[in-house]
């Protein structure tokens, strides 16, 4: 063990007693008077992650500048680190759509609507407004509006009810995979507590209970193990778009494993794009060769190395849905209530 790793632990327990519990109730708001800040930095993000199309300028862009086109959006959805950003990507290959990471706003929003502290009425227009002026800046108001945020799992029945004719594709992997990739990036790692840094949604990283977590469960989510809580957090997305996903016809919904996209990238590619109705070849083709090309074999039952007891702990959190969606599991006694 080198210098920095024996005195790490004692700085951050230095820290921790300086922060104290501060650290959980510095959520940035969404107000009147940081709303320019909000925008900036939407629009910031946006820009990152948005890959222009290359074509001509048409009299199409120019009229639907004033009324960006929101027919048919395509919502991905799924937990963190689900391989969500890897669908996008293979979304954002085709030059139809007008394809978006995790729009800052509107990502944001998703607490104040599912806590119900914004009417539904004003939620919308808000969500359309974001969208439209993202397109607007990119100058493709006329393609098709896809965007993909894992924490819109969350507002399923309101974004269906806002945009009537949309789809939504929910793509899943194995939780202990999820877990352990999760349990590796800062958002909601314990040690993270207090660091001062947040995340694009406003939210301080670290272990703090987010507003989907069961209240009676808060001080547990907070002070468990990060693999744990990590799973848990798979748990709670996929819970809440199966239940929001209930209402929606079949022609709106499509699920998928991302075990099966790399078995077969070519049938799952397919069936993809019959769902959100690409017909163009050359589109279908260039989708089909990015997943093929990317997907990666290697990133699916690293849950393996995991020890029996870890295994056992992230089973008895969400061995229900990871037996319900087809994960082979060991029988254990799930106490206490696992669902929303």
């Amino acid at each position: 063990m080198n210098y920095w790793q024996q005195i790490k632990p004692r700085l951050r327990k230095v820290r921790d007693g300086i922060v104290g519990e501060e650290w959980k109730y510095q959520i940035k708001p969404i107000t009147w008077y940081n709303f320019p800040s909000w925008i900036a930095q939407t629009i910031a993000e946006d820009r990152k992650f948005y890959q222009p199309k290359q074509r001509s300028l048409s009299l199409s862009q120019i009229t639907k500048a004033i009324s960006p086109n929101l027919k048919q959006p395509v919502f991905i959805i799924g937990s963190p680190r689900s391989v969500t950003t890897f669908l996008g990507k293979c979304i954002q290959q085709l030059p139809e759509v007008s394809y978006h990471f995790e729009p800052v706003l509107t990502k944001a929003s998703v607490r104040y609507i599912h806590t119900k502290q914004w009417s539904g009425k004003n939620a919308a227009k808000f969500y359309r407004s974001v969208y439209g002026w993202l397109m607007r800046q990119c100058g493709d108001s006329d393609l098709r509006f896809v965007e993909k945020t894992p924490r819109n799992s969350f507002i399923i029945p309101f974004l269906a009810q806002t945009f009537p004719d949309a789809k939504f594709i929910h793509i899943i992997r194995d939780g202990r995979d999820v877990a352990m990739s999760l349990s590796k990036c800062p958002w909601y790692r314990k040690d993270r507590n207090g660091c001062g840094a947040k995340d694009p949604g406003g939210y301080p990283f670290g272990s703090m209970a987010r507003f989907w977590v069961e209240s009676d469960r808060t001080k547990e989510f907070e002070t468990t193990n990060d693999l744990h809580r990590c799973i848990w957090i798979w748990r709670r997305y996929v819970d809440s778009a199966f239940i929001g996903a209930k209402s929606l016809p079949r022609s709106q919904y499509y699920q998928l494993t991302y075990e099966d996209l790399v078995r077969d990238p070519t049938l799952a590619s397919q069936k993809i794009l019959d769902f959100i109705e690409i017909d163009n070849l050359q589109s279908r083709s260039k989708f089909s060769e990015y997943a093929a090309n990317t997907a990666k074999s290697s990133s699916v039952g690293s849950w393996k190395k995991l020890s029996p007891d870890l295994l056992k702990e992230l089973e008895l959190e969400a061995g229900d849905w990871l037996s319900k969606l087809g994960y082979q599991t060991k029988s254990y006694t799930i106490t206490g209530d696992r669902s929303l």
